[in-house]
């Protein structure tokens, strides 16, 4: 199943299931166009990984890390399907990176790769929008990382066996296609970030992890409309503003 969070045409916060019929709540169904899709959970923190892509190191001109790279999204980040997200004012270079997102399940320290799968709620998709200007000019990347809405989520949480192991990943750009890989091309395994992720920080029931982007990393401008399609979730969208 894929499970989604909606505010419902009362105002009331419900959990229901995105089928091809819609949103289905208590015996009801409703059009994803008339209800507002939410974050698919509430994450405490969002923990992200760099350079798990090798063309994506490539790319950036950066070696490929012998363990993984992690830093730290908050709260404050994150926005969801259908929302528009603004740039920060007076800088010129933010970008898109497409993510594989996991969703944790519940609780977790210490959690052995041949474990990960107990804690593991579901996927989503995330956009970590990059602020460049600040980001390569600084070292823990708050400016470049941190800023509010600069972490879209959703739209939904698939469940573990509908998502293929090798899921092929894109986003689009006003209809272009920017970046198109496949989680198989992943430097870390999701089971191997858990364990190393857990050995450092306990993971509250509806954290994520973020694992990476792929080759493609390209500006956002005023008015554009991004599309992030992750085969066995769906599709996130989310316009951007200046």
């Amino acid at each position: 199943m894929r499970h989604v969070r909606f505010r419902d045409p009362a105002g009331s916060v419900r959990q229901g299931t995105w089928t091809d019929d819609g949103i289905e709540f208590a015996d009801r169904t409703y059009d994803p166009e008339e209800v507002e899709v939410l974050p698919p959970s509430e994450p405490t923190k969002i923990v992200c990984v760099g350079l798990n892509y090798e063309r994506h190191a490539e790319e950036e001109g950066m070696e490929i890390p012998e363990r993984p790279l992690l830093f730290l999204k908050t709260p404050n980040t994150v926005a969801g399907h259908g929302d528009t997200i603004t740039l920060p004012e007076g800088k010129e270079t933010v970008e898109h990176e497409v993510e594989f997102g996991v969703v944790i399940g519940e609780q977790c320290r210490n959690v052995a790769a041949e474990d990960a799968e107990d804690v593991i709620a579901g996927y989503t998709i995330a956009n970590d929008v990059s602020n460049r200007d600040d980001q390569y000019v600084e070292q823990n990347w708050v400016r470049g990382k941190a800023f509010d809405g600069s972490c879209p989520l959703g739209p939904v949480v698939a469940d573990p066996e509908h998502v293929p192991e090798n899921a092929d990943v894109e986003l689009r750009v006003n209809g272009e296609v920017r970046q198109s890989s496949n989680t198989e091309e992943f430097i870390f395994s999701i089971p191997e970030l858990v364990e190393e992720i857990t050995q450092y920080m306990t993971l509250e029931e509806g954290d994520v992890i973020i694992t990476g982007t792929p080759a493609g990393v390209a500006p956002l401008e005023d008015g554009d409309h991004v599309e992030i399609e992750i085969e066995g979730i769906g599709t996130l969208e989310h316009g951007v503003t200046r």
